[in-house]
């Protein structure tokens, strides 16, 4: 069976098909309200938001292929009538979301679908996967963002990304938090995110020499000359890239610059960046990778070390620290009445909710949750971005770029309690008087 995955409904669980079946057969069908929020996680101060362009277009197409009804039939699990219907199954609802690159916090609806309930139900597991795994590496990302400060980052973490699909994903999700590239060529073809890599050890170690290597790749990519020095050891690379860079320069071709990927970094770059300047290569960059994230990061940066530009891979891609945020979907309202979970630890804030920021001059003061229905000052976060099953498009806008551009305006306000990589310190989110007062509601009347 070949499944195309942007517009399959069967990468879900199971029980949202059988849940279905039981709506349907007992006319539950009227407008539902789902909120997608992230619980509290201790190594985040905050979340970025991401995916939502890949959620809209999967919503856009979602339809059952007649191998994936032939299926449901094979699996006797389902009634001819429920499959039948299945044919013909659109998603129509609204969706409110906030939108790529905004900073939001925990128990702040990330997305909330508003859609007859066998709908709402059905987009539950892919619309989570979807979300939850852009805004994980997002959020992560952002971190090592504002560790480098003014220094380049580029994503490298294709190859230990958990899949294909997440590789992709991920270089999208690090390009709207703030790095500059990445190493991975459908996300540049695909995303138009700039690429950039020039080689790695094998290269080297396939000639017989360091110094033919760097000069055989310097003449093949006379515009791209970034020379990885660490293979055998680095100071004799740093050196023998100045040797070769005085044959190059009588070509007219420049060293643009070095990488280092092993070792104590700061201390190599320091040695690498005096050796360089000796040999008159002032402007040839240094480049570092190997085991970064946003804590070895802000060492690196703590020591003033002369790096020029950042390459992370592993730890950023599987969000080594946190490689998972305690998402949840869940229903807030049908049938007139507001719903949600009211069980030991969990306990859910029912209702069709917004969310509004507060400032201080230019700065976030705080939020409030609040009804969509209450009269609240403060700027409202959550956006209509799909009406009737359409997608409520902005003609000529790259919707990547407008995501990335609108994240670096997040960061420019963003509290510094909030910036700080260890420990850093909450936000204030306060809950509305109506919504406490509907929370309040909620939990006399559970049974």
């Amino acid at each position: 069976m070949t499944i195309d995955l942007e517009r399959t409904p069967l990468l879900t669980d199971l029980y949202e098909l059988t849940m279905l079946q039981t709506y349907y057969e007992h006319g539950m069908t009227e407008p539902a309200v789902f909120e997608m929020f992230m619980r509290h996680s201790r190594q985040r101060g905050f979340y970025v938001a991401a995916g939502l362009e890949q959620a809209l277009d999967w919503l856009s197409n979602l339809c059952f292929q007649p191998e994936e009804l032939q299926w449901m039939r094979q699996s006797n699990l389902f009634s001819n009538d429920f499959i039948e219907r299945m044919a013909q199954f659109r998603f129509t609802g609204e969706v409110r979301a906030l939108p790529e690159g905004t900073v939001f916090f925990a128990e702040e609806p990330l997305v909330q679908i508003v859609a007859p309930l066998p709908e709402a139900q059905l987009i539950e597991s892919r619309l989570m996967n979807i979300l939850h795994y852009q805004t994980l590496i997002a959020s992560k990302a952002a971190r090592s963002t504002i560790a480098a400060g003014k220094t380049p980052i580029v994503d490298f973490g294709m190859r230990r990304a958990h899949g294909g699909e997440a590789g992709l994903w991920a270089a999208r999700a690090c390009y709207i938090a703030g790095f500059t590239a990445t190493a991975t060529c459908l996300a540049s073809a695909r995303y138009g995110i700039p690429a950039t890599g020039t080689m790695a050890h094998a290269f080297i170690l396939a000639h017989d020499s360091e110094t033919e290597a760097f000069e055989r790749f310097a003449r093949s990519h006379p515009n791209n000359v970034v020379l990885l020095i660490d293979t055998y050891d680095v100071h004799r690379g740093a050196q023998r890239v100045v040797e070769v860079a005085a044959r190059l320069a009588r070509d007219g071709i420049d060293v643009q610059g070095v990488r280092i990927d092993s070792g104590d970094l700061a201390r190599n770059a320091r040695t690498t960046r005096e050796i360089l300047d000796r040999g008159g290569l002032t402007d040839t960059r240094i480049l570092v990778s190997g085991g970064l994230d946003e804590y070895r990061i802000a060492t690196l940066m703590a020591e003033q070390a002369p790096i020029d530009g950042v390459g992370v891979g592993s730890n950023v891609d599987t969000s080594a620290d946190a490689p998972f945020l305690d998402s949840a979907y869940k229903l807030h309202y049908f049938r007139d009445q507001p719903r949600g979970k009211h069980a030991e630890g969990k306990t859910d804030l029912p209702g069709r909710k917004q969310i509004y920021r507060h400032y201080n001059q230019s700065t976030w003061q705080s939020d409030t949750l609040g009804l969509l229905d209450e009269d609240i000052n403060g700027k409202p976060l959550l956006e209509t971005v799909m009406q009737a099953g359409k997608q409520v498009t902005k003609p000529d806008v790259n919707q990547l770029q407008a995501a990335r551009a609108h994240f670096a305006e997040e960061l420019v306000t963003l509290p510094a309690k909030l910036k700080q990589i260890q420990n850093p310190e909450p936000y204030s989110v306060e809950l509305s008087s109506g919504l406490e007062a509907l929370r309040a509601q909620l939990k006399k009347s559970t049974h």
